[in-house]
């Protein structure tokens, strides 16, 4: 147990004071006894058969009062408290064929629309970051609770040019890195390294990456060794196919390239790192996936004011005591 104003334990030192004055009134008592005895007076007034019982209410009162002086330095105990808590990376894929029309208005803004909405439900023990990734990928907004700025991080998205998921991947645990400390496992070129031998994993289902896309990769490197990384961290992966099986006709630049969703490498990606698979066919989808990969309820242990539970408890102790008092005493003469 800790303590936020731990000088105030000193007021402790008046309960010896108490009881060395309350002893004192009991000597008093006895010698009254003696002195007045003869006269039948204090036989009169104590011959109600109280007897020790006359100390339980004068005890319940210091006890009271020795718990509410340590309420008074507000202690904290370490509990453990069910809540809500964790970091999610929401990865938007902003490649040219997020402009596909075959979610209304376009598969990005149908993406972006339902991320908004997932982060306006998030308790405030949840951070959320945003990454982008088209040819590159960049840390839009690091893992916070300041939900006006992650969704204004998320409004500022715009289709790009090429996919790389393995940038988005890599991006996105670089990015839960810097919150838990471990290592980066990127050089500033953004390419994969070496990691180190036998990485420190996250606690399990604390961090995990929403990996929104289409799924088409044509940029190196393979997405799959990125997803390694993430496997070796105990980062979770879990893939959200936007986009049709069949796909659609995207004017680029004057061209026409049919894009679709690519199902076996968003598959494999999620069940390299034992995250879930999901293909949204409409925006109704999406919010029921939401629904489905929100951070799940744990047992957190946290340093807790219980200043409360002692203010409560020596007020019950005190009142107590009043009870047995006015009960054992009111038909004293």
């Amino acid at each position: 147990m800790s303590f936020i104003w731990p000088a105030l334990l000193w007021s402790l030192m008046a309960i010896p004071l108490l009881v060395l004055l309350y002893l004192r009134m009991q000597k008093r008592r006895s010698q009254y006894a003696v002195r007045y005895g003869s006269l039948g007076l204090v036989q009169q007034a104590s011959g109600r058969g109280v007897g020790s019982r006359r100390h339980i209410p004068a005890i319940l009162f210091l006890l009271g009062l020795a718990i509410l002086f340590v309420a008074l330095a507000r202690p904290q105990m370490v509990l453990g408290l069910p809540k809500v808590e964790g970091i999610v990376i929401l990865a938007f894929d902003v490649s040219g064929s997020m402009s596909a029309e075959d979610f209304e208005p376009t598969r990005l803004e149908a993406a972006k629309a339902v991320a908004k909405d997932f982060v306006s439900r998030q308790p405030s023990s949840v951070q959320v970051g945003v990454v982008a990734f088209s040819e590159s990928g960049f840390s839009v907004e690091l893992p916070s609770n300041d939900q006006a700025a992650i969704l204004a991080s998320i409004d500022r998205l715009k289709p790009q040019r090429g996919t790389s998921l393995a940038s988005g991947i890599i991006v996105s645990l670089n990015t839960i890195a810097t919150i838990t400390g471990q290592e980066p496992i990127v050089s500033g070129d953004q390419q994969p390294e070496t990691p180190t031998p036998a990485p420190e994993p996250v606690a399990e289902d604390s961090a995990m990456i929403v990996l929104l896309t289409d799924g088409e990769n044509n940029v190196n490197p393979d997405p799959l060794e990125a997803a390694q990384f993430a496997a070796e961290r105990g980062v979770k992966i879990h893939t959200v196919a936007i986009g049709s099986v069949e796909g659609i006709d995207l004017e680029v630049n004057g061209f026409t390239v049919h894009t679709k969703v690519d199902e076996a490498a968003l598959q494999q990606i999620a069940g390299l790192t034992q995250g879930l698979y999901f293909n949204a066919q409409t925006e109704e989808d999406l919010e029921t996936i939401y629904e489905s990969i929100e951070p799940q309820l744990v047992i957190a242990q946290d340093e807790t004011e219980v200043t409360a539970i002692f203010a409560g408890l020596s007020i019950l102790i005190l009142l107590v005591g009043g009870m047995l008092s006015l009960l054992w005493f009111s038909h004293v003469p």
